[in-house]
């Protein structure tokens, strides 16, 4: 080997050294970038010993398609835990102080103690008073249902935006890489901005990533629709800004394909966009129907019969919108408990008699229970208690067994709302170490270990003392020649 190939595949090596130092000072700095991928300079062989031909990239495609879908799941799970928390407490307050169960327990109480004493009127207002506050809680958790999913639309609508800015900067930053690619520059650094959008666009809707030439993508969603194909495509929403019972919620579309909202309390939607039309329009819809059933049930068992039998029965202590007609049977009167009211005629307030309990007669003479003017009639007391307790028959599409008493049925919708948030709580946390091991699973392919970058630090400053050592031979051997040639 002459002396100049020596010096050249020397410098090569200082060369070498000096760039890999350079990849190396970077991973160290970026270590605790969650977004960044370790870098590595790659060495080929030469004529004159090695040069560094590109700075490779770790990556591993198979994990971050994994870390991509558990990152959608626990959003999902998380907006739903979230929602059905917030819903919870605005209908049913905290520890279900503000529950149908709760106040109707505290009437039926009223209504015992009233039983007991018939011929006291300041009880008799007492239970009238205690029947208003379960008016209330129904019309109040219509009231915040309602609210709840409006809000709901005015997240959806952020959400929406948000995820059409992220699109617009992918395809931006996507269009930037493939023509990077193409010229030959570096575009690591790109590349690892790109997988932190995909990251917070999973969060969104989840992502399907097709790879294709020159580091070009594709995004689908789970359900086919094209989220991305060399440009962004629109995902639309059109809010409703007030919500009535009944009304339904509108779908956010994707290139004009309806994403499908997620269903269960360990929710099968996948980024929070899914998790979000769930719990409008299928949570909270839930909660209103049984409110509904609950009310509609009130009204019929507290209405007047007729004590000949040939008149139907019509509203008594509780009232609504289609009085003195009562509502059909186990059949669901959308909006019902938001139209709920005490019937004037018992109420006091209004100038009427909270007696008519007690006695009945609300609608005319034919409707009275008490003919005989009794003070200690409390047959019909009875009777209202013993209702309260006795099965009847519900709209099973509320979500509860079509056969219950009142008083089990607005238990059951206490644990029914109650069940999804233990489920949805059980299952965040299932998915959120879901989350993490595959977090870890690819920071351990593609980030940085400090340790491992130090080690190799200390190999290359091996390798560039030995170069500077050959150098300083070939440097001695120069001089030893040219004072030979004098």
């Amino acid at each position: 080997m002459s002396l100049t190939s020596a010096l050249s595949i020397a410098q090569n090596a200082l060369l070498n050294t000096s760039r890999q130092t350079s990849v190396v000072s970077r991973n160290v700095s970026e270590a605790n970038n969650p977004d960044y991928a370790r870098r590595s300079a790659v060495l080929v062989s030469t004529a004159n010993g090695a040069r560094v031909a590109q700075i490779q990239r770790a990556a591993s495609d198979a994990l971050f398609r994994q870390n991509l879908a558990a990152l959608s799941g626990l959003s999902a799970q998380q907006t739903l835990l979230d929602s059905v928390n917030q819903l919870s407490l605005s209908v049913n307050g905290t520890d279900n102080a503000n529950s149908p169960a709760t106040w109707l327990g505290k009437f039926q109480q009223a209504l015992q103690v009233y039983s007991a004493s018939p011929s006291n009127g300041t009880l008799a207002e007492n239970a009238v008073e205690a029947a208003r506050q379960m008016v209330q809680t129904l019309n109040n958790g219509t009231s915040q249902i309602q609210s709840f999913r409006a809000d709901v639309d005015s997240q959806l609508e952020t959400t929406v935006s948000e995820l059409n800015t992220l699109l617009a900067d992918f395809e931006q930053l996507n269009r930037d890489i493939v023509a990077g690619t193409r010229q030959g520059r570096d575009v690591n650094d790109a590349l690892d901005k790109r997988d932190a959008l995909l990251k917070k666009i999973s969060e969104y809707v989840p992502v399907s990533v097709v790879s294709r030439a020159n580091n070009d993508m594709a995004l689908v969603t789970s359900s086919g629709a094209m989220l991305f194909d060399t440009v962004a495509r629109p995902v639309t929403f059109d809010r409703i800004v007030a919500y009535t019972p009944g009304t339904t919620g509108n779908a956010v579309l994707v290139d004009g394909v309806p994403l499908v909202a997620g269903s269960g309390g360990n929710t099968t939607a996948s980024g929070k966009i899914a998790a979000l039309m769930q719990a409008r329009d299928t949570v909270a819809t839930g909660m209103q129907a049984q409110l509904d059933e609950i009310a509609r049930a009130l009204v019929t068992t507290f209405a007047e019969s007729d004590v000949n039998g040939a008149l139907p029965d019509q509203t008594g202590l509780f009232t609504w919108s289609g009085a003195p007609n009562i509502p059909a049977d186990g059949v669901l009167a959308t909006g019902i408990a938001g139209q709920i009211g005490i019937n004037a005629a018992y109420d006091s307030r209004q100038g009427g008699n909270p007696s008519l309990l007690r006695d009945g007669g609300a609608n005319g003479a034919d409707y009275k229970a008490n003919v005989d003017g009794n003070s200690g009639f409390s047959d019909q007391l009875l009777k209202f208690l013993d209702a309260l307790d006795a099965p009847m028959a519900f709209d099973a599409a509320a979500g509860i067994s079509g056969s219950a008493s009142l008083t089990d049925y607005t238990s059951s919708s206490v644990s029914w709302i109650e069940a999804i948030r233990q489920n949805a709580s059980n299952a965040a946390d299932t998915k959120s170490a879901l989350y993490l091991r595959t977090d870890a699973a690819l920071s351990n392919a593609t980030g940085v270990n400090i340790d491992e970058e130090m080690a190799l630090l200390l190999d290359l400053e091996h390798s560039y003392e030995a170069s500077a050592r050959i150098l300083a031979a070939i440097d001695a051997m120069f001089g030893n020649l040219l004072e030979a040639v004098r």
